[in-house]
């Protein structure tokens, strides 16, 4: 049995385009004057809304406003983001004999929307989003301390689409599993190393459920 942790943006979420808009129009509210674009995201050390701000050029005295601004957005949505294709069956794959948790820079109270909209509220153990204080790396600790008295569970794999998600699983000592489908480029996510590399959602089985 494993412990299975998906990053949320851009590895369950299909959230890009909500971040470009979201941005433009919190930085168009706060009076900045910066075009939002993917590559404000694309090359982010650390994937958070926080850095996103900053890449915006956001006065760091408004990178907190920039973040609240942002999540309000998410949650005000009449519906929760799309799941990327071909995820919904391997995530109710893998919770049948595996424990699944999300960490993420975005609101429990979104991911636990998008969860239920998609069905998939009861796949998922934990969600540990931003209003959780620590780093990643401290969250997947502390997720890995919640199940570690489970006698059945043998590996942790951290599934993210960022360079920081891939510096959170080897700061943790956990399996990094860094998906293309996400919000940095392959190039990008190679430069963090990570123990593997997949570029559709089916490629996750092969990894995490060996034959």
């Amino acid at each position: 049995m494993a412990l299975i942790i998906f990053d949320f943006d851009g590895v369950l979420a299909d959230t890009l385009d909500d971040l470009i808009r979201f941005g433009r129009e919190v930085c168009d509210e706060l009076g900045v004057q910066h075009a939002v674009k993917k590559e404000d995201l694309s090359h982010l050390e650390n994937m958070s809304f926080a850095s996103f701000g900053r890449a915006c050029q956001v006065p760091e005295h408004l990178v907190d406003e920039f973040v609240q601004s942002c999540l309000k957005r998410f949650a005000a949505k009449k519906s929760p983001p799309a799941i990327f294709n071909g995820l919904s069956p391997i995530i109710r794959n893998f919770a049948s004999n595996n424990k699944l948790a999300i960490i993420t820079t975005n609101s429990s109270q979104n991911v636990n929307a998008f969860l239920v909209e998609h069905g998939l509220d009861e796949c998922i153990q934990a969600v540990y989003g931003v209003d959780i204080p620590g780093s990643k790396a401290q969250k997947i600790s502390i997720a890995q301390n919640q199940f570690s008295a489970d006698p059945k569970l043998e590996s942790v794999f951290m599934i993210g689409d960022s360079l920081s998600d891939i510096r959170a699983a080897k700061e943790a000592s956990v399996t990094s599993i860094a998906v293309t489908w996400g919000h940095q480029s392959l190039e990008y996510l190679l430069s963090g190393d990570p123990d593997y590399v997949v570029d559709f959602p089916h490629d996750l089985i092969e990894i995490i459920i060996p034959k």
